[in-house]
């Protein structure tokens, strides 16, 4: 896929920065809140912005967001601890893995399962990081063990993954309707 316009750049940029900040108050979502979307964006970040610096920014956005919740919102500050650093490459698997598949792998988006393929790869492994930094790292466990770890992992591995996966789809399918719509208003400006 080739680069945006600068525009629709920083219009995307700007549109899915107001989604995280929508949904990351919300970790698991209730009736009224949509689960947080972070990792979903930055992996469809990826695919489509591509830029360091709006990596950068979006990784920003979200200790932001995190300290607002925290400070001025009521939020429990439980998960920040010295594991909370991992975050980064966390975020950078999913934002990077998006950047490669939309510069190298298909260049039209033609293979929409390979989009979601990548995608679910990004968001496990993406979990493992992050999960098993807090868990090994962040000191809130007396005596951590592999056994408990695994445990910990499945409980809350398939939820993360299904909710990052459920945005990606989403956001792929918007895609393919859009990139549908744009060739058939070409096909038939092109058939006058």
């Amino acid at each position: 896929m080739k680069p945006l316009p600068r525009n629709v750049n920083l219009t995307l940029f700007a549109a899915f920065a107001t989604f995280m900040v929508a949904t990351r108050f919300h970790h698991f979502g209730d009736v009224l809140h949509l689960p947080d979307a972070s990792m979903a964006l930055f992996f469809v970040g990826g695919l489509y912005l591509r830029k360091h610096w709006q990596f950068a920014a979006f990784i920003a956005l979200a200790v932001v967001i995190d300290w607002i919740a925290i400070e001025h919102a009521g939020v429990s500050d439980f998960c920040v601890t010295p594991a909370y650093s991992f975050l980064l490459p966390a975020y950078g698997v999913l934002w990077y893995a998006g950047a490669l598949y939309a510069s190298r792998f298909d260049t039209r988006w033609r293979s929409l399962l390979g989009a979601t393929s990548v995608a679910f790869v990004a968001s496990s492994l993406s979990f493992a990081i992050s999960n098993g930094a807090f868990y090994w790292l962040g000191g809130r466990y007396a005596d951590p063990h592999f056994a408990e770890y695994v445990a910990r992992a499945w409980q809350w591995g398939p939820l993360f993954v299904r909710t990052t996966m459920a945005y990606v789809v989403v956001a792929l399918a918007v895609h393919a309707i859009a990139a549908s719509a744009l060739a058939f208003r070409a096909e038939r400006t092109a058939d006058r």
